[in-house]
């Protein structure tokens, strides 16, 4: 039953209600309804997890996602990572959490994956990470590719918060398994491929007013471009390890 993961659920849905939020689901049925699968999600925003995880409740199921461990120190964090099967993630020495994933998808739980690592600035698809394509090969499972477009517009970096009843809608596109066929490179840009498509998909039916600062410079929107937004990681990386030398 797990009584946290639904009050969680509960929680969600009113949120999406009370701020208006129109969530358009495509694709949907692509999430096996039973069995382990690696869900592979683009990130642009800190709240794209939550449209994610309501696809997946829509095809009965619940996403185990990969978060950074430093949540553990959030204490309600710390208390909902227990109860809900979340994977805390050290990106110091991710092998325990990398075990851990493998064995939940062998458990036949599906564990949502953000193969960029980190928030993309420019919105579109950064470079991936090899884990998502190596836990889905190791155990046999296949690899979901799903996109979230239009969470950036209520919380991301570098940009003001839209909290509220601001009624943004997102759009989720959801693409066929991929086999965990090939090696490592094979199966990371097969899924790479699968999620420009979708995204590509999602900002076509998308409204894109010219200027927006949530939207790609390619689409004519002022976001950093992703040579820009590398740039703008590697300082944020810097002063991260700075603070961190400091506080030592």
């Amino acid at each position: 039953m797990e009584p946290v993961f639904r009050v969680l659920e509960i929680a969600a849905t009113a949120v999406v209600r009370a701020t208006g939020t129109s969530i358009t689901f495509r694709g949907v049925d692509n999430i096996p309804d039973s069995g382990g699968a690696v869900i592979a999600i683009n990130h642009t925003s800190y709240v794209d997890w939550l449209p994610a995880a309501l696809a997946a409740k829509r095809r009965g199921r619940r996403m185990r996602f990969m978060i950074k461990a430093e949540m553990n120190e959030v204490r309600p964090v710390a208390y909902l990572i227990r109860h809900t099967k979340t994977i805390p993630v050290d990106r110091r020495a991710g092998a325990s959490a990398y075990a851990h994933a493998v064995e939940a998808l062998r458990a036949g739980e599906i564990v949502g994956v953000y193969p960029e690592a980190t928030i993309s600035r420019s919105f579109e698809l950064k470079d991936f990470k090899s884990g998502a394509a190596r836990m889905a090969r190791e155990a046999q499972a296949p690899i979901v590719p799903l996109v979230v477009w239009g969470a950036q517009r209520i919380w991301t970096k570098d940009l003001p918060k839209a909290l509220g009843r601001k009624k943004i809608p997102i759009t989720v596109e959801v693409g066929p398994p991929i086999p965990p066929r090939g090696d490592v490179d094979e199966v990371s840009t097969a899924t790479r491929e699968a999620m420009t498509a979708l995204l590509g998909r999602a900002q076509r039916d998308y409204a894109h007013p010219q200027g927006a600062a949530w939207l790609p410079r390619r689409l004519g929107g002022t976001a950093p471009t992703a040579a820009e937004a590398a740039r703008r990681d590697e300082a944020e990386l810097a002063e991260r390890a700075r603070r961190h030398g400091e506080s030592a």
